[in-house]
């Protein structure tokens, strides 16, 4: 085994197979998947020396500009959060970076919101903010607000395509050389581009599914969920309880909680009524 003759040291760990422990490098193989977690100062030559060219057969990290010149280039990425969530809620985000922006963001670990835990989702958010020679713009739709779109749109893609071109301009405004944006495969691109304005009709849109692989997306999908969970936070200290983040039967529970003290029109300015959740008071 490699890392026992690399003289690492072993021991039991609880839903692990193994962790062993080296020079400045822990090393845990969980059960489930399973998965592989590298900690330390050693982590990114372990990787490219050991773990990729030895166990893989592969050699990604850094070579990132090789396999994905398109990713380096400038453009917009462009995500939300909160569209899975009964309460709160729903955020659009976008970014835009160019070669320089993005490989500091790549470096610093930016990648899908949805493998990060929310409490460094904070830290990376400021992290990007501050990146030099990045853009940025977010738009957040409180409950309220996204329940009469929602009544007037009727369609959750409808609502994506308006919130995701309202970026795009605000993006495009503060970057008009910016030729191409690109965002998750939500609907017909023809919907997206329908609604946007004059700033963003000329700009090469571009849709497809694990659009978060792409470092710009995955900046923007980090500010989104950044956005969304400061407005839970905010909640749970207003409403003197934790308000639950997705649609699971501890959301429902709440929102009875809810209910029972405020009154169902309490819904309106905590939820999105459209989900069946909503559906047993209203």
């Amino acid at each position: 085994m490699i890392l026992e003759q690399s003289g690492f040291i072993f021991k039991k760990k609880d839903h692990a197979l193994f962790a062993a422990t080296g020079t400045n490098l822990h090393v845990t193989v969980y059960e489930k998947g399973p998965k592989v977690l590298i900690q330390g100062k050693n982590t990114e030559e372990f990787v490219r020396f050991t773990l990729e060219p030895e166990v893989l057969g592969t050699a990604e990290l850094g070579y990132e500009e090789e396999r994905n010149p398109e990713m380096f280039e400038p453009h917009f990425g462009i995500d939300e959060s909160g569209k899975g969530d009964f309460f709160g809620p729903l955020v659009v985000a976008g970014a835009y970076t160019d070669r320089d922006s993005a490989r500091t963001l790549l470096d610093a670990g930016v990648m899908d919101s949805k493998k990060i835990a929310d409490p460094k989702i904070k830290k990376l958010a400021s992290l990007i903010r501050k990146t030099p020679g990045l853009d940025h713009e977010v738009i957040m739709i409180g409950p309220e607000k996204y329940n009469e779109l929602y009544k007037k749109i009727g369609n959750l893609n409808k609502l994506l395509a308006w919130g995701h071109a309202a970026v795009i301009e605000k993006l495009c405004a503060k970057r008009p050389d910016c030729q191409r944006a690109l965002s998750d495969q939500f609907a017909n691109p023809s919907r997206l581009r329908s609604a946007l304005g004059k700033n963003g009709r000329e700009i090469q849109l571009q849709q497809r599914t694990k659009a978060e692989s792409d470092i710009t997306v995955a900046a923007a999908s980090i500010l989104a969920r950044d956005k969304f969970v400061w407005w839970i936070e905010q909640a749970s200290v207003k409403y003197g309880l934790t308000v639950p983040k997705g649609a699971s039967s501890t959301v429902r529970e709440t929102a009875g909680k809810l209910v029972e003290k405020h009154g169902k029109d309490i819904l309106f300015d905590i939820a999105k009524t459209h989900f069946r959740t909503a559906s047993e008071w209203l």
